[in-house]
C-alpha cells in the first residue's frame, strides 16, 4: 500500500466495516500483515489509538468511532469527484454499491443485472444483499432499494414500479387438502412457513389489513427460514403457506402451481424506493442505475 494520508484512511474505513483485517485486506488486494503495519503507522501518525484486536474481532475505540463517523463524509465525497473526473465527456464508469434486500433479489435485481452491465461495461455492480436498514455513507453504498415506509426522512427516494401487495399462497393440493381460509385468524390450523428477520433475528409476524388498519398476527408451522425463495421453494413442495411479495410469486400464479387466499386482507402499500443520500451530487454511475431501472420497471 502506498504510505499517504488517504490510503490509509481509506483502508481504516474498510477495517471499521468489515470488523476484519482479512476481509479488508482482500478487498484491498494487499496481505493482512501489510494493512496491520499501514494501521500502526496512521495510530503512530495520529497519536492515538483507532482500532481495538482481539483474537476473534477489531472493533473501534471511542476516539475510533468519532474519527471514522468525520472521515466517511470526507471520503464518500472525494470518491463522487474522482468519479466525476474520470467521467468528465465519458461513459459512467467504477465501482457501484448497492444494498438490496432479499426479497427484491430474484424478481427485480437478477433479472436485470447482466443487461444492464452490458449496457455499461465499465461499471462494476457491487451487491451487498441485507434485510436491515444501512447506514448508506458509514457504509460505504452509493443507494439501497427499500421499502418506502422504512426510509428515512433525510433520504432522496426514486420510486420503483409503484404499490406492491403482499399474499398469503400455497400449492392447490395443499388448499384442497387442508382448507381454504376466510380470516386470518383461521391460519392457526395451517403450517405456515416462518420468515426470521436476518439482522434483529425476530420472526415476522403475518400483516392484514381490516378498514385501513393493518394488524399482525403470529403464526405456526414446522419450517423458520431467513430466505424468502426458501420459504416460497416450500409452499412449492407443499408444505404449507407463505406470505411474501406478490411479484416474488408471480410467475408460479400465473402457472397455476400456487394459489392466493385471504386476498381482501391484503390491500396494496407503498412499494419499494432506490434511495440515497442527499447531501452529495449524484454521480454518473448512479444516474446510469436509477435511468436504467426506471426505464426497466415502466417497461
Amino acid at each position: 500500500m502506498r504510505d499517504d494520508h488517504t490510503s490509509a484512511l481509506r483502508a481504516f474505513h474498510l477495517i471499521a466495516r468489515h470488523g476484519s483485517f482479512t476481509r479488508a485486506a482482500a478487498e484491498l488486494e494487499v496481505t493482512a500483515s501489510a494493512l496491520s503495519q499501514t494501521m500502526r503507522q496512521l495510530e503512530q501518525r495520529l497519536g492515538v489509538r483507532l482500532l481495538q484486536r482481539t483474537t476473534r474481532r477489531v472493533g473501534l475505540t471511542e476516539a475510533g468511532k468519532l474519527f471514522l463517523e468525520r472521515i466517511t463524509p470526507a471520503l464518500a465525497a472525494i470518491d463522487v469527484a474522482l468519479d466525476e473526473l474520470r467521467q468528465h465527456g465519458d461513459r459512467p464508469a467504477g465501482t457501484l454499491r448497492v444494498t438490496v434486500p432479499e426479497i427484491v433479489l430474484e424478481w427485480l435485481i437478477a433479472p436485470l443485472q447482466c443487461e444492464f452491465l452490458r449496457r455499461w461495461p465499465d461499471i462494476t455492480l457491487d451487491i451487498d444483499v441485507t434485510g436491515g436498514l444501512v447506514d448508506l455513507v458509514g457504509g460505504g453504498y452509493d443507494c439501497g432499494i427499500r421499502l418506502g415506509e422504512r426510509l428515512a426522512r433525510d433520504m432522496v427516494a426514486v420510486p420503483l414500479g409503484g404499490p406492491v401487495r403482499s399474499v398469503v399462497a400455497a400449492t392447490p393440493d395443499y388448499l384442497d387438502r387442508y382448507g381454504r381460509p376466510q380470516h386470518p385468524r383461521d391460519l392457526q390450523a395451517h403450517a405456515c412457513v416462518r420468515n426470521r428477520y436476518v439482522s434483529s433475528g425476530g420472526i415476522y409476524r403475518w400483516e392484514f389489513a381490516q378498514r385501513g388498519r393493518w394488524f399482525d398476527i403470529d403464526v405456526n408451522g414446522p419450517l423458520i427460514v431467513n430466505d424468502p425463495a426458501l420459504a416460497i421453494r416450500a409452499a412449492l413442495d407443499g408444505l404449507g403457506l407463505t406470505h411474501t411479495l406478490e411479484p416474488a410469486v408471480r410467475d408460479h400464479l400465473a402457472s397455476g402451481r400456487l394459489e392466493t387466499v385471504l386476498d381482501t386482507w391484503l390491500p396494496p402499500y407503498d412499494g419499494f424506493y432506490l434511495y440515497y443520500p442527499s447531501r452529495f451530487q449524484v454521480p454518473p454511475k448512479l444516474r446510469a442505475f436509477i435511468d436504467f431501472l426506471r426505464e426497466r420497471m415502466a417497461a
